[in-house]
């Protein structure tokens, strides 16, 4: 098992994170989301291997087989783990796939670390820049959905984990994008996971406003949502970071949920490789 090493950011203790590094030619950071882990990138990582990519998974802190620290699941200690990750691997020029939570860590990456060593940037079924409903988000969700769902998760969270992903991938009586035997494995996925972290987490996605720090990324931006997302609505998320970035598109996948990475598998593979195939205009590059 590979893994490099951090610090916590209270204890300062040593901190492992886990990571995959495969392929080569131009380097491909996937950021999974919450609350599963970079096996969840499992349906990109060949197909980007094999349009000549190199490919670099990692487990969050707290997910996975990463160190399961008790505390330090904020936003600017993930992009220090996201800086720790591209230093320690010398990526130059690479593009950041952030799904989700993970959105959050790319938006904080550039405006804590002015996204050095990155090229271009993917934001996927993003939580960025405002999850929360308020008198100027009003597209928001509740922060009582949020409050549900840590209490869900403490009072039972494997019950919790399987609704949620039926959920997460647009399962209902007529829809079944995904297999039984796939649901039960995105639930093993999530249930390694620290129960600490996992809360934390929701706190962090739930509430951290990025509006302010949207500007800082200064590079081509692709943003990808599903319109079906019961997740993260496109509406306060996707829709807005498209107005905010100043290089970026906007692609809405019609009937697709949150989980589009794999129910929508072949359309963003083949989106990704075009995407990080464009050209990149002198003077973008970090």
């Amino acid at each position: 098992m590979q893994y490099i090493e951090t610090k916590d950011p209270e204890s300062k203790t040593p901190v492992k994170l886990t990571y995959e590094d495969v392929g080569s030619g131009p380097a491909v950071v996937l950021i999974h989301g919450w609350p599963s882990s970079k096996e969840m990138w499992e349906y990109q990582v060949s197909d980007l291997v094999d349009a000549g990519f190199r490919v670099i998974t990692y487990d969050r802190r707290g997910f996975g087989k990463s160190s399961k620290p008790f505390d330090g699941y904020g936003y600017d200690t993930l992009a220090d783990d996201l800086r720790a990750i591209l230093e320690e691997l010398d990526v130059h020029d690479a593009t950041l796939v952030g799904f989700s939570m993970g959105g959050g860590e790319v938006v904080r990456y550039f405006s804590r670390h002015s996204g050095q060593r990155v090229a271009r940037v993917v934001l996927l079924s993003s939580i960025a820049p405002y999850m929360l409903k308020t008198k100027d988000n009003p597209d928001g969700v509740e922060g009582s959905m949020f409050d549900e769902i840590i209490a869900n998760l403490k009072k039972d969270r494997l019950a919790f984990l399987d609704e949620f992903a039926k959920l997460f991938f647009g399962i209902n009586v007529v829809n079944k994008p995904v297999s039984p035997q796939y649901l039960e494995y995105f639930r093993m996925l999530a249930s390694v996971a620290s129960p600490k972290a996992t809360i934390e987490c929701v706190k962090s996605f739930g509430y951290t406003d990025f509006r302010s720090e949207m500007s800082s990324i200064n590079v081509p931006t692709l943003i990808i949502h599903g319109d079906s997302d019961k997740i993260v609505p496109h509406k306060p998320t996707s829709e807005q970071a498209a107005k905010s970035i100043a290089d970026s598109r906007l692609i809405i996948y019609e009937g697709a949920p949150h989980g589009l990475f794999v129910t929508e598998r072949e359309r963003l593979n083949k989106d990704l490789v075009r995407f990080i195939r464009e050209e990149v205009p002198v003077g973008v590059r970090h």
